[in-house]
């Protein structure tokens, strides 16, 4: 069986769920869900190459997936059990442990290597009822990229009035260098490509972190940058605005 033949999701297999809510905002987390399990299988061994079956082991319903090696004509099995839900506690556990079985096969393994996806309150209809918080958007990945380790590098996801709510957007200087074919690729892979600061404004930029003291860690962390070079004019003004208002060092 040859490998890596199991592909990667594309955005619109993926599923988003709110994980946390809160007041100011609320954290996603990224599914696959039975459908598309059935879908890559039939995809990558055919309809008549592969087969599942469940069992209950302890109480704890466990799914079987067996794909027929194409050389030996084999069946190969992989095993998983499922967590029931609130409701149809048997129909659940069937549903996750089916789609365990699959990630063992490597269906939506990529997920894993998501990063922790933040929605801020101003882009999401967050309403409180009692001490509860709740949301009623829907949210949906519109882009998503991977590296060649199959590992997500760059991720766009949209609110249901098709806003914008979170991206990670992918480092250019990592994949095929900084050229305008990778950054034609950026962009047709639904990633706003913000303006490169110019030498000068890198030079103030790192000026003012010398004469404050502030560490470069320090404002990665507080305005959520990962590349200051390829910070946005805005968000360039908003830091050095902050920067501005910071005492020099030595007068501290």
């Amino acid at each position: 069986m040859a490998k890596n033949m199991i592909r990667l999701l594309k955005a619109d297999e993926v599923v988003c769920r709110v994980a946390t809510i809160g007041e100011k905002g609320l954290s996603l987390l990224l599914y696959k869900d039975a459908r598309v399990d059935q879908k890559i299988l039939d995809e990558t061994f055919g309809a008549f190459g592969w087969r599942r079956t469940h069992q209950s082991i302890d109480g704890n319903l466990y799914c079987s997936v067996e794909v027929k090696n194409p050389d030996t004509g084999e069946w190969v099995m992989k095993q998983d059990v499922g967590i029931s839900g609130y409701t149809e506690k048997e129909k659940s556990q069937a549903s996750d442990s089916f789609k365990r079985a699959c990630v063992n096969w490597g269906i939506g393994r990529e997920l894993y290597s998501a990063p922790f996806i933040w929605v801020p309150a101003d882009k999401a209809n967050i309403q409180r009822r009692g001490d509860k918080f709740y949301c009623n958007d829907r949210f949906t990945v519109s882009s998503i990229t991977y590296s060649e380790d199959r590992e997500i590098t760059g991720l766009v996801i949209k609110n249901s009035r098709g806003q914008t709510v979170y991206e990670l957007r992918p480092n250019l200087y990592e994949r095929k260098g900084n050229t305008d074919s990778v950054k034609n690729e950026y962009i047709n892979e639904g990633f706003e490509l913000q303006p490169e600061l110019t030498d000068k404004q890198m030079a103030d930029f790192e000026n003012e972190l010398y004469r404050t003291g502030v560490s470069l860690q320090d404002i990665q962390k507080r305005f959520r940058i990962e590349d200051p070079v390829m910070m946005s004019n805005d968000m360039y003004n908003k830091v050095m605005l902050a920067l501005s208002r910071t005492r020099t060092a030595t007068a501290a």
